[in-house]
């Protein structure tokens, strides 16, 4: 069960963030964002359908979340948990954490921001648009 979410890159983007990765359906960017990945996407959690958003919640959830830009991709793996919200109507935050709130999609992240392959950054920093594929594999619901 998959999102797809398009966005784009900005000159802003440094992908430096230690803990957290983030893509955003706000326009711009300033260089203290260093865990955006892409703006202006045109899907924010709110807006995932709600049998993905309940697979999600499965504590054995695994997500995945890949990006595509320029030609390079790159993914992380995480996973659910029960007090994810998917109610952010801006932002999508994936963390090597287990902190949620209503932005966060993925918990225990195998990389953040800094982890994402710096041609793939590189290429988003000059504005590539990007393809976000956020995949789950749950036996809450029937694959």
């Amino acid at each position: 069960m998959e999102e797809v979410i398009h966005a784009r890159g900005h000159e802003h983007v440094s992908a430096e963030h230690a803990s957290t990765f983030e893509v955003t359906t706000d326009d711009y960017l300033t260089p203290a964002g260093d865990c955006i990945l892409a703006i202006e996407a045109d899907r924010a959690p709110t807006d995932f359908d709600p049998e993905f958003v309940e697979a999600c919640r499965d504590s054995d959830a695994t997500i995945t979340f890949e990006i595509e830009a320029g030609g390079h991709r790159d993914s992380v793996t995480g996973r659910g948990d029960p007090d994810l919200e998917f109610a952010n109507e801006r932002s999508a935050v994936g963390r090597t954490s287990e902190y949620v709130d209503d932005r966060t999609i993925l918990l225990e992240a195998s990389g953040a921001a800094s982890a994402f392959d710096r041609d793939l950054v590189d290429a988003l920093a000059d504005g590539a648009a990007a393809r976000v594929t956020l995949r789950v594999e749950s036996d809450l619901v029937d694959q």
